[in-house]
């Protein structure tokens, strides 16, 4: 009899554990293919600008417009989008629907850095790839997505921009190898990173196709050292030292240091 209690109490217990971690699963798959869908239209300044007049505020549209028109603007516009949906939206689920903490989704600050070395290793490879790639039409034509004008300085429109890019990869880091990932693991595990690393890539559409497919392999890797200092920081770090010396390379092939 005691014996059949103990087992009932445990399978209870258990059942009501795995079914939670199943809806969180449901939960983070859903949300994330919202955000993600969000994100890819109003993420547009037409679309945004479309929807604002079909909803009758036809002034504010054009006033929107006109503000787009400057191309530092219509970048911050895209980076609050992001913020927005690859943020904010995913940090109120953690916070108020599943009522756990940051730290437990990738913001960890406690042993971020132990991992340094690899850190190291992947800039390493990954400098003498965007040199080369520099020297192609595609990445000229894409790099940098702030397009200097003939005779303008780095500073202060360039430099605004690149903190604005870095507070985007923080963001994107964040959604992918924090909330879609740890979210995850629970329920898929290892594989976790599998399920991140799909919509990581399909986010990279429209990038030179080297870029898209790199974007697997760095879903992957990023994945695994996420899961493995539970910490997105060093994604953070590799992501953005690639992206500015992408930016610096393409202006580099320009000639606006010669």
């Amino acid at each position: 009899m005691l014996k059949a209690l103990i087992s009932n109490v445990y399978y209870n217990t258990e059942k009501n554990k795995i079914e939670t971690i199943k809806l969180q699963a449901f939960i983070v798959c859903i949300s994330a293919a919202v955000c993600i869908s969000l994100d890819e239209y109003f993420g547009h300044t037409n679309f945004a600008f479309s929807f604002l007049q079909n909803l009758g505020f036809n002034k504010l549209a054009n006033s929107y417009a006109l503000l787009m028109e400057d191309k530092l603007y219509a970048l911050t516009y895209w980076v609050g989008i992001i913020v927005l949906f690859y943020g904010l939206v995913p940090l109120i689920i953690i916070k108020f629907v599943f009522k756990d903490k940051f730290s437990n989704y990738g913001l960890s600050i406690k042993g971020a850095l132990k991992d340094y070395k690899i850190y190291l290793l992947l800039i390493g490879i990954m400098f003498p790839i965007v040199i080369t790639a520099s020297f192609t039409e595609s990445f000229q034509h894409k790099y940098p997505f702030y397009k200097l004008q003939e005779g303008e300085g780095l500073f202060p429109r360039f430099f605004i921009w690149e903190c604005l890019y870095l507070l985007q990869f923080f963001v994107v880091e964040f959604f992918f190898r924090g909330f879609m990932l740890h979210g995850n693991k629970q329920r898929f595990g290892f594989y976790s990173i599998l399920v991140m690393t799909i919509p990581y890539c399909m986010i990279h559409f429209g990038k030179p196709l080297p870029e898209t497919l790199a974007a697997i392999v760095a879903g992957i890797v990023l994945g695994v050292l996420s899961l493995k200092s539970n910490s997105i920081w060093l994604g953070v770090a590799i992501h953005f030292s690639v992206a500015i010396t992408m930016d610096f390379c393409s202006l580099w092939q320009k000639g606006y240091f010669s």
